[in-house]
């Protein structure tokens, strides 16, 4: 047992201390928000270039209606479209031909381009067209004000929510809280899973490829130098999260002594700064009001388990592919299924937010290789007690059987050089005695 904590000392260590972790724990955060909000910030950037479209309207009621905007001019046509058509001229993109009254037949309108319509364009003619149907649909009843009596009856209504305690107190709740929690808790998990597991592979075949482990196993069992490494670089990743976690509780705490950010329930409760900020912007009082409806010290808990037991499955697969080949191009027809089955976690947690009770959400987040994943997403939506026992129990059995079986296959393979080994041969090591 000593040696076995040499091993998980060792590899701990020496992966905290290392430049690429302490950039990586200082860069993540800032590259998961640049991973969100950098596509939509390029997206949003337009060049300047204005694009002539041609209007060519024989009703004479629609063209009028169309305004230049920053990236598209619309100008009236006066010629057949056929002339256009032929006309060599790079600065008309694209052509809106309106042959007849719309309100009768919608297909008289059509949009002429060289080049695919791009969606903006598009959005600018269905939009300014279907607004002049409507009013056009609406003068034929011959009602007087019929439109402004329209539009006094349209109202924008959203539903309150309110959640039932234990206890019989009632805190505000939302569905878009909880969506945004459990999408954030699935798909950091899921990044953590496959980066730590990825990790473990890797450094299998490092010591495997550099014949450093025929030193290693001749004072070191192979389970103790599986398992040190498995339990190392997961003490790693655990060591990760709690200082971001950490972080975000330093930025949110230090944000409500300066009255700027509300630092949570409790605070906000307490703190004079934080009833400043919440009086300036309820906004913010409604946010924590939402907030104080989830179980955050309950979320983050489960968050932990279910990376332990996701990770110990994952890591033992990963342990045993790595032990079993002798070069990366090797891992190929091993990492497939399981990156697949990675994957198809992932989309059943993140789609499973519509029907967080349904059958779909529910069987995936009691098999062990997607329960970690899609539990994540349906904690957030109050899991009955009974559901997150059974998950949890499920996952640690079927971890502690697969690192049974990882190490089985890692005491023979590790030692296996210069043939590529097929997944027959691989499970009759399970067998060697």
């Amino acid at each position: 047992m000593s040696k076995l904590f040499l091993v998980i000392k060792r590899e701990y260590i020496w992966r905290v201390t290392k430049k690429s972790f302490l950039l990586l724990t200082l860069l993540m955060p800032l590259l998961f928000v640049a991973m969100i909000f950098v596509p939509l910030w390029l997206a949003s950037i337009r060049s300047n270039e204005v694009r002539n479209v041609i209007i060519l309207d024989e009703t004479g009621k629609y063209a009028q209606l169309f305004e230049d905007t920053e990236s598209y001019r619309f100008l009236y046509g006066d010629r057949p479209i056929e002339s256009y058509r032929q006309d060599e001229n790079d600065e008309l993109f694209a052509f809106l031909n309106i042959t007849g009254d719309l309100t009768i037949n919608p297909k008289a309108a059509i949009l002429y381009s060289g080049k695919q319509i791009p969606p903006d364009l598009a959005a600018i003619v269905n939009r300014v067209l279907t607004k002049q149907i409507e009013n056009d649909k609406l003068a034929s009843y011959n009602i007087p004000d019929l439109d402004k009596i329209i539009e006094d009856s349209r109202v924008s209504f959203n539903i309150q929510t309110v959640k039932w305690s234990d206890d019989g107190s009632e805190t505000e709740s939302s569905t878009v809280a909880a969506h945004i929690i459990g999408m954030l808790s699935t798909i950091i998990i899921y990044m953590f899973i496959m980066m730590y597991g990825a990790m473990v592979m890797n450094g299998v075949m490092e010591e495997k490829t550099n014949r450093i482990v025929e030193l290693m196993v001749s004072s070191v069992r192979p389970f103790d130098l599986m398992m040190g490494k498995i339990v190392g670089i997961g003490l790693v990743g655990l060591t990760q999260i709690a200082i971001w976690a950490l972080s975000i509780g330093i930025l949110i705490v230090g944000g409500s002594l300066f009255g700027s950010v509300p630092s949570g329930i409790e605070i906000a409760a307490t703190t004079p700064q934080a009833g400043i900020a919440m009086a300036a912007d309820p906004s913010l009082a409604e946010g924590l009001k939402v907030l104080n409806s989830f179980s955050l010290s309950e979320i983050l808990l489960y968050f932990v388990i279910c990376f332990i037991g996701g990770y110990l499955i994952y890591s033992s697969v990963f342990a045993a592919i790595g032990s079993a080949v002798n070069s990366p191009e090797d891992t190929h027809q091993f990492m497939t299924p399981i990156t697949i089955i990675l994957i198809f976690a992932l989309y059943i947690g993140i789609y499973s937010s519509e029907n967080p009770d349904g059958p779909v959400a529910f069987w995936c987040s009691l098999i062990p290789f997607t329960s970690p994943i899609v539990m994540m997403m349906r904690i957030p939506f109050d899991v009955p007690l009974w559901e997150k026992i059974v998950s949890v129990t499920l996952l640690f059995i079927f971890s502690i059987g697969f690192v049974w079986l990882a190490a089985r296959i890692y005491r023979v393979g590790i030692l296996m050089y210069g043939k590529k080994p097929h997944l027959k041969e691989i499970l009759k090591w399970i067998t060697f005695r």
